[in-house]
């Protein structure tokens, strides 16, 4: 068995698809370390603020078989692939870490995520794997939260329960 680390969010209707995508990943994986969920900015264009949060579990798909997994339920919940890269979406789920191992494939698959680079992915994996390393430079993911400019893109722990203001 693997330890997959996995990033989770969406801009529409989070407080709905988020907790059905972790009831789903439990089905199929079992048990789940699961962030604190944070609401942020878009990144890369305008649009409503996000909600993303952090899992590790155990798998027994290799990194692609797992992807190809993880792209089947973001389709099953909306997930619209017609639109550009940066857009809003109910749900997207990209596999952050897998074990210690780099893959530099082509197409979707590259792990470490590049977006590990951004508060809303690094945070809540320092949040359940603070002393997880990164792969390529080993730096652990609590050191890579602490040097990170945390003024630059804020925060807010929410809850996964739906709040009046945002659907």
């Amino acid at each position: 068995m693997a330890r997959a680390y996995l990033s989770l969010g969406s801009n529409l209707e989070p407080y709905r698809y988020l907790p059905v995508a972790l009831d789903e990943l439990r089905a199929r994986f079992g048990a789940l370390d699961v962030s604190p969920a944070y609401r942020s900015k878009a990144v890369g264009f305008d649009g409503p603020d996000f909600v993303n949060l952090a899992v590790a579990l155990e798998t027994d798909l290799e990194p692609q078989a797992l992807n190809d997994w993880l792209h089947a339920l973001e389709d099953r919940h909306g997930r619209r692939r017609d639109q550009p890269r940066y857009a809003s979406r109910t749900l997207d789920v990209d596999i952050v870490l897998y074990d210690d191992r780099v893959i530099d494939g082509p197409g979707h698959l590259q792990i470490p995520r590049k977006e590990l680079k951004y508060a809303f992915v690094l945070k809540p994996l320092a949040d359940i794997a603070p002393d997880l390393r990164h792969p390529r430079d080993g730096r652990t993911m609590a050191a890579m939260w602490a040097a990170f400019p945390h003024e630059r893109e804020p925060l807010e722990v929410v809850s996964l329960e739906t709040p009046a203001d945002m659907t």
